[in-house]
């Protein structure tokens, strides 16, 4: 199989020059994130102000959303984002590609994706999926390499690789009229995608947010940084992770379905049903401390299935934020 991801070195040198030098002096900083639950403290921290508060008025913030990790990484490396919420794998990849210019800071969400099944597609298992049809929403991200992991600990693999599990992938909103109309058996999806399937269209939970990986809860979503703009304004970035923390404590403490609706209905001119919400939150959860054990086995099964091209360096990740 072959690599999914475009972030290429050249990439990462083409635009090194653009980042922000120690220099310049700030007056706006760009922040990414994706309009969905499992970057639940961008969408507080948008909504409640929190990093513009950290920050004093002296630097404006500009929120960036992204659909997709790969982009997202191009822009972190042109220099279009400073700091940004992502995807562990699309993080892994770019600390590669990149030959280590990233860095993860924090983490922010873990768990989030459920393995679902059709009522009448006899799946009771991770190993009833020999000879299904299984939808993840991505070739590559976080539910893929789930998948993968779990099929290998069942004895399993993809028909791509000469296995018995076809698995497709489509985006999470045809994923549901894919099983609705019985043209996938399963699917392995993020939250709200899981509760939607199983509260909307009657599908089955197999395996739940606890339960998809066998190496235990994983990573869903951390927070990177550029090497350079790490180096040259680590004031800044503490300012942004006291704000990361602040919204942490925040969403763990309090019903904050409004403020993210509100947010997510911003940038996606839709909301999602409260009911749907409250699920879907359950089956996440949200926090600063970073994963690293979930992050390394993501490159690990990663590398096996020649998604990743090799195993990413202790400095990927940096503890000193959350200590």
């Amino acid at each position: 199989m072959k690599k999914i991801f475009g972030v290429t070195l050249l990439l990462a040198l083409l635009f090194s020059g653009c980042n922000r030098s120690g220099n310049e002096v700030l007056t706006e900083i760009s922040v990414a994130y994706f309009p969905n639950i499992t970057h639940a403290q961008a969408l507080v921290m948008k909504g409640e102000g929190l990093l513009e508060e950290k920050l004093g008025g002296e630097i404006t913030v500009k929120w960036i959303a992204f659909n997709a990790g790969p982009s997202e990484i191009e822009a972190l490396f042109a220099g279009e984002i400073d700091i940004g919420y992502i995807g562990p794998v699309p993080a892994i990849n770019g600390y590669v590609q990149s030959q280590g210019d990233l860095r993860i800071i924090a983490g922010a969400s873990n768990g989030g994706s459920v393995l679902v099944s059709r009522n009448d597609a006899a799946i009771n298992s991770a190993a009833d999926l020999d000879g299904k049809t299984v939808g993840v929403p991505q070739f590559g991200n976080t539910q893929h390499l789930s998948l993968l992991s779990l099929l290998s600990a069942n004895g399993l693999s993809p028909a791509a690789n000469g296995g018995t599990v076809n698995v497709v992938q489509s985006s999470n909103a045809d994923i549901a009229n894919l099983m609705d109309q019985k043209n996938i058996d399963a699917a392995l999806v993020p939250e709200p995608w899981g509760s939607i399937l199983e509260i909307e269209h009657g599908a089955q939970v197999v395996l739940d947010y606890d339960e998809v990986d066998v190496n235990g809860i994983p990573s869903t979503a951390v927070v990177i940084v550029s090497k350079d703009f790490l180096d040259n304004h680590r004031d800044i970035v503490n300012k942004f992770m006291e704000a990361h923390k602040e919204a942490t404590l925040f969403i763990n403490a309090n019903d904050v379905r409004d403020v993210i609706n509100a947010q997510i209905s911003a940038i996606t001119q839709s909301t999602i049903d409260l009911g749907i919400l409250e699920s879907a939150l359950k089956r996440l959860e949200i926090t600063c401390e970073i994963p690293a054990a979930s992050i390394m086995d993501f490159a690990r099964v990663g590398i096996a299935e020649q998604l990743i091209t090799e195993m990413p360096a202790d400095d990927l990740i940096d503890e000193s934020f959350i200590k």
